[in-house]
């Protein structure tokens, strides 16, 4: 079915943000959407697709020129993810952790020699990042990491797993960064190169859904990098993650939207077209009211995912609002997919329609980047609970 959108809100988007949502907005349209259930079905990574994001540098979009990034801020990759959503989650959530948590830990607590010799090859696409925290016994309690690092010689040897770990294992994967217990109450970060001894990728998962999107478990067994890999200072690691993890609610909460908008677009394009009882089913009030609200959650939604990369990009103390965003969105998404194959009926249910693979994408948006209960819990805290 052809791709339709919705007249969205603006807010008070100026004109390079207006360009920049006009341009991936396209791109999804005629690049994505057509080979979109292709990928999704045969479980392949989008090379191709990645490589013109690169192109458009929106691998780069909210890093400095300097270091080859497209100098946007964070308003701009909202509008970039959610546009991505709207037709594919698998391609969005790429670009969500190559850019939000592969890169980020580099650009914030990395040294210039750091940024120096990995900036330059992720902002351009070259390669990706990835982001190594959750294990078997670190997921919702990522304080509890039991990978070890310790200093032999001038190296950090790592012994450790990881999993559920996002673009580590393609291709073009370049570095992952992991958090690593280097003390007995010390967990610190450290740059690990594909391709270093000792650090293998498995085998990728089987998932419900983000099939064309790379998710595997890491192992680390007397892997070896220079004592310089360490990210910022050492013991820092916990608090460096959780601002990584700031930053990464941003992008999963603009797929929320994204993912929702797009629901409400093939759902209102199906229930216009399809004929029930002598007239489009669309002018029937119980499916007017399922639209009618879901527009509604969204554009509520939408403001405060927008709100919270505003904050960010003002400088503001953004953590409560991009919890609070994080956990809207991926409800919502989950609801409006729900009820955009609702309205499709039996066909809602068949793989050929969007909304079919929409529904199996959702709900990994309340669980990832911290579980509804983890952005609870951050919300309860900020309030004084």
């Amino acid at each position: 079915m052809p791709i339709r959108y919705l007249v969205g809100m603006d807010f008070d988007l100026g004109d390079e943000h207006r360009l920049i949502q006009r341009t991936v907005r396209d791109f999804a349209a005629q690049e994505v959407a057509p080979v979109a259930e292709e990928l999704d079905r045969e479980k392949r990574f989008p090379y191709e697709i990645v490589r013109k994001l690169a192109e458009l540098g929106l691998m780069g979009i909210p890093f400095p020129q300097e270091y080859g990034g497209g100098g946007g801020d964070s308003l701009a990759y909202a509008l970039a993810v959610e546009e991505l959503t709207r037709v594919d989650s698998s391609v969005a959530i790429t670009l969500c952790a190559h850019t939000s948590l592969g890169t980020q830990p580099i650009y914030l607590f990395g040294s210039e020699a750091q940024k120096a010799e990995w900036l330059p090859r992720l902002t351009s696409g070259e390669v990706l990042g990835a982001f190594g925290l959750t294990e078997p016994e670190a997921g919702s309690d990522a304080g509890n990491v039991r990978t070890r690092a310790r200093l032999e010689g001038g190296e950090w040897v790592i012994d450790g797993a990881k999993q559920f770990i996002t673009n580590a294992g393609t291709e073009i994967s370049g570095v992952v960064c992991i958090t690593a217990r280097t003390g007995e109450d010390e967990v610190s970060n450290l740059i690990v190169a594909n391709g270093t001894p000792g650090y293998e990728q498995g085998e990728p998962y089987r998932k419900m859904g983000w099939n064309a999107s790379d998710t595997r478990p890491l192992t680390f067994a007397d892997c070896r990098v220079p004592e310089e890999n360490l990210l910022g200072p050492r013991g820092m690691g916990f608090r460096q993650f959780l601002q990584v993890l700031d930053i990464g609610r941003i992008g999963v909460a603009a797929m929320g939207v994204g993912l929702a908008q797009g629901a409400l677009d093939e759902a209102l394009a199906y229930a216009k077209e399809r004929q029930a009882f002598g007239q489009p089913i669309s002018r029937f009030q119980s499916i007017q009211a399922k639209l009618a609200d879901m527009a509604t959650e969204i554009e509520a939604t939408r403001l405060l995912v927008y709100k919270s990369a505003r904050m960010k990009d003002r400088g503001e103390n953004f953590s409560l609002t991009a919890a609070q965003a994080k956990l809207k969105s991926g409800r919502l998404a989950v609801r409006c997919c729900e009820e955009a194959v609702q309205i499709h009926g039996g066909y809602g249910y068949i793989e050929e329609y969007p909304v079919c693979r929409f529904y199996r994408d959702a709900k990994i948006l309340t669980i990832g980047e911290g579980t509804d209960e983890v952005q609870q819990m951050v919300i309860a805290r900020a309030l004084g609970a």
